[in-house]
């Protein structure tokens, strides 16, 4: 059977969803791999590496011609109309934002995998693409934060006097979130961090950062759920003087299907020192601060807001190199002597399957 590794058809995406290294796995499975031209070029991986690794360079998108088609961002409704039953894709879906895209998935009878559903199983863990380009988003959040501060991060002693060092305050310690705290720390910020799990509290410790113990009840699961908005105002109540007491707050809290909740108000960034800045990792899924916006930089009074989107394609060499590793564990978990055949008993397989055999096999969030 055939792997296809498209050019990505979306806006401003830099990342492929394969590598040379991967396409080696591939082929060493019994699979061939087609690779349209220029699709590694961001990730500075040349189609002549991909041929050494044994892919064919192709003219025009793989679709039609390869019976797996695995890229970042889902195909376009046209470049899906060209798939054939039976054809398999690999991608970040987000089905709530596609919804003629679904429609022609299922039409076509194409069986769709959409890594926003994947399990969160330890099974499952090499294929987390969501937590793999999480650390991406984590690490860059602190680089662009820090580029737009107006102050160092790190303190300084000099003969001028000292410079004390940033306040950074990290709200929501997933994986973004303490990647995040662990590159404030090592930049010599002091850094303070928030999650409504009390499992992050060691984890937050364990980095050198402090943990808000807020007179609030705590979740024990692995992964956070959904607030009531009574909830979330005295979580805001109680957050709100320690965002004042900060000059960076990168907030990470979002909950995979459902809006981001609103942590950091109006009233709360104008408490903020001048020059203060905030980066908002959720504002593609609504936004932990209000007025945030994807791609924009927003100013409340002297206060700049900046809502981060897609941040691990600003990064796509190693945002590839972990997306790429993390879709060739999904395609051997359904790779048997060069033959693609996904069990759909599997858990894993079945809760990222979004379409098969021309029905919607997901409730959509």
């Amino acid at each position: 059977m055939r792997v296809g590794i498209p050019v990505e058809a979306r806006p401003a995406e830099r990342r492929v969803a394969g590598l040379p290294e991967t396409v080696t796995t591939l082929i060493g499975a019994g699979l061939t791999v087609d690779v349209q031209a220029g699709a590694g070029a961001h990730a500075h991986a040349s189609d002549a590496a991909y041929r050494a690794a044994g892919a064919n360079i192709i003219t025009d998108h793989p679709a039609g011609r390869s019976d797996v088609i695995v890229s970042v961002q889902p195909p376009t409704p046209d470049q899906a109309a060209a798939l054939r039953e039976g054809d398999i894709t690999i991608s970040f879906l987000q089905p709530n934002a596609e919804p003629e895209l679904i429609e022609v998935l299922k039409a076509n009878k194409v069986t769709a995998f959409s890594l926003d559903l994947l399990p969160r199983v330890t099974r499952a863990q090499s294929v987390d693409a969501l937590s793999s380009q999480a650390l991406v988003a984590g690490y860059r959040a602190v680089i662009e934060a820090a580029n737009r501060l107006p102050k160092f991060l790190p303190m300084f002693t000099t003969a001028a006097g000292t410079i004390p060092p940033a306040k950074v305050l990290v709200l929501g310690a997933g994986v973004a979130g303490l990647q995040a705290i662990a590159t404030a720390r090592r930049l010599g910020a002091v850094v303070e961090a928030y999650d409504i799990r009390a499992a992050a509290r060691e984890e937050v410790k364990s980095l050198g950062a402090r943990f808000l113990e807020l007179d609030l009840e705590t979740q024990q699961g692995v992964y956070a759920e959904a607030q009531s908005e009574t909830f979330l105002e005295r979580q805001r109540e109680l957050i709100a003087e320690r965002v004042a007491a900060s000059d960076v707050v990168i907030s990470t809290a979002a909950i995979p299907g459902r809006k981001a909740p609103v942590l950091v108000t109006t009233d709360m960034l104008k408490a903020m020192a001048p020059g203060s800045v905030v980066v908002d990792l959720a504002a593609e899924s609504g936004g932990n601060v209000t007025g945030s916006s994807p791609g924009e930089e927003t100013w409340v009074g002297e206060v700049l807001v900046y809502g981060a989107e897609n941040m691990p394609s600003t990064m796509p060499v190693h945002a590839s190199r972990l997306y790429a590793r993390n879709v060739a564990n999904l395609l051997m978990m359904m790779t048997k002597d060069g033959q693609v055949t996904p069990d759909l008993t599997d858990e894993v397989l079945a809760g990222c399957c979004l379409t098969h055999a021309g029905e919607l096999r997901r409730e959509l969030p």
